[in-house]
Formats: structure tokens, sequence, C-alpha cells
């Protein structure tokens, strides 16, 4: 089931989870807000490279947007993304209005029935959807990354992806300085990720009374 939300992008329903993959104030509004610029994007741009861990992909707002504002900043920028998603229905996204630039890279990827991903590259991106459970997928990573988007569904449906133990296995794939962000509150989540060593602060409010939340590799 399809949403337009505020700022005129659309958004899709989840039967699974029954909740939608965005808020309703603005699904394109809330990746840029929430994750890019947070993230520091643009500013990692502007040297050259950028790595990023995005979970889950969903629709793929937050991993494209990425990309557009990073390119936007720096035409020669170097992105490499890597992904985890339960089900990527891709189908459904290909007809998705957005907005976003480079969002024709959800039709040209490719599925590797070998290593179950999806995988987009040029002389620029490489983006790499691994298909999966991320608390699994996390423990076989070999590289750090510049930022992380957390984007699971709610800590209340998908508390699998909010624990003490997922974003300590996350902390030790996030170089120095390097940011998580995500759009949840809640008290236990913020607590986890402190006692997983990340130094937690509030991140921007965008279409809610509170704020989202930034946790800081130091």
């Amino acid at each position: 089931m399809k949403l337009k939300t505020g700022d005129g992008s659309e958004t899709l329903y989840s039967e699974e989870y029954s909740e939608y993959y965005h808020s309703k104030s603005g699904a394109v509004q809330e990746s840029v807000e929430k994750y890019v610029k947070p993230c520091k994007i643009i500013e990692l741009a502007k040297k050259g490279f950028i790595s990023i861990l995005d979970i889950g992909f969903g629709l793929g707002y937050n991993a494209i947007a990425a990309i557009d504002m990073a390119k936007k900043a720096n035409p020669k920028v170097e992105i490499e993304i890597l992904s985890f998603e339960k089900d990527l229905q891709l189908e459904k996204l290909k007809d998705l209005k957005n907005g976003l630039k480079n969002y024709d890279i959800i039709k040209k990827l490719e599925y590797d029935p070998i290593t179950k991903s999806y995988h987009y590259e040029d002389s620029n991106i490489f983006l790499r959807i691994k298909i999966g459970d991320a608390t699994k997928l996390i423990k076989s990573v070999p590289k750090k990354f510049d930022a992380v988007f957390q984007d699971a569904f709610s800590p209340s449906k998908n508390p699998e992806l909010w624990t003490k133990e997922y974003f300590t296995n996350i902390s030790k794939l996030m170089k120095k300085n390097a940011i998580l962000a995500t759009y949840s509150y809640a008290r236990k989540v913020r607590e986890n990720l402190a006692l997983a060593g990340l130094e937690v602060y509030d991140g921007p409010i965008i279409g809610r009374r509170s704020p989202s939340t930034l946790a800081r590799k130091i």
C-alpha cells in the first residue's frame, strides 16, 4: 500500500511489521534530515571517499539520498554502501515517486544467488544489499565505516535489531568519530547504544515531537 507523504514522496506499508517505512510528514525529508545530514555525508564527500553501513535498506531512500547529496557536493566522490535487508521487494520500489536523482539505480540492481545479494557498480558508486538476518550478517563484515544508518522497524516490532549485543557488533564496524543515526528516541535504545561504547546525543526533530538519536564512535 502506497502513501504520499508530506514532502510529496511516496512510502509503503509493511504488512509483516504493521508499520510504514517512513514518517508520514515526509519520506525523503526524513532520509536527508535524520540520516544524511547528521552523519555528515556532505563533509565526508568533500574528502573524496565515503563508506556507509545501511541497516535496513527498505525502499532505498537513505542510501540513494546519501548518493545524491554526496555527488552534488563532490561529483568525483567514491561511495561504498553496504546494506542489509531481510526481504527486498524490488518490484514494488521501481515505480515509487520520490524525486531522488539517482533512484534509477534501483532498476539496475543485479542479483547474485551465490552471495544472496543485490549489487550496483559504476566508476564512483559501489552498492551491495545483502539479504538475510542483519544480526548474523554484521559478524562477517571485514571492514569499518564512516557512517551507519540504523533504520530498522521499531524496537517493539523488530527488537533483535536494537539490543546491546547488536549495537556492540555495529560499534566494532565504525571508524573513530563515525556517526550512527537512527530515528528512535526510545530510552532503552539509547541505553544500549551507550553500553556498546558509543557517545549518545540528540539528533534533529523531524516529523515528531521527540528528537532522533545520534551515536558517535569515540
